[in-house]
């Protein structure tokens, strides 16, 4: 039986906001983190990891230090993984519902993202998360998995996707 559920799609197409009304249905039952872009004078200039929990730290910015880069962006690892790597360890051990917004270029820079996400698979747990589009060997893994459900969004099924997946859901 399918099990975790994956929202894919192009960039800037609302990934974030359906993770975001699932989460807030879920409360105290989910447990992870989700994106946020970083807004200067209306220019994107980063993003920043939010926990369920409240808890922020830079995902990636135009102005930091780092020797990882996607476009224009460096990647604070060490941010990231101070702030999403505890709440996906706690919401592992303490939730049924993990979410995790995105599973993604910049994430993937953190070797010790992708061995929780492995665990999270392997878990009971059920995985509720954003997936790149894009080809990667890491992710191209997890979408050819037995135990996922692979949902795009777009501009047609955007507004009533969070009810699909809670619907989903129960079948899990």
């Amino acid at each position: 039986m399918k099990k975790h559920i994956l929202l894919t799609g192009k960039p800037g197409i609302g990934k974030t906001s359906v993770i975001k009304k699932i989460a807030l249905k879920l409360s105290s039952d989910a447990g992870g983190f989700f994106t946020e872009e970083i807004r200067i004078m209306g220019r994107r200039m980063g993003f920043r990891v939010v926990t369920l929990d409240g808890e922020e730290g830079i995902l990636a910015h135009v102005d930091c230090n780092s020797n990882y880069k996607v476009g224009k962006y460096r990647v604070d690892v060490d941010s990231f993984n101070r702030v999403a790597i505890p709440a996906l360890e706690k919401a592992l051990k303490e939730k049924s519902i993990i979410i995790v917004d995105e599973i993604g270029k910049m994430e993937l820079f953190s070797d010790k993202f992708k061995e929780l996400i492995n665990n999270i698979l392997d878990s009971g747990k059920l995985l509720i998360c954003v997936i790149m589009e894009n080809r990667d060997v890491f992710t191209d893994r997890i979408k050819k998995r037995n135990d996922v459900n692979i949902l795009t969004v777009d501009y047609n099924n955007r507004e009533g996707l969070d009810e699909k997946v809670t619907g989903l859901m129960k079948g899990c």
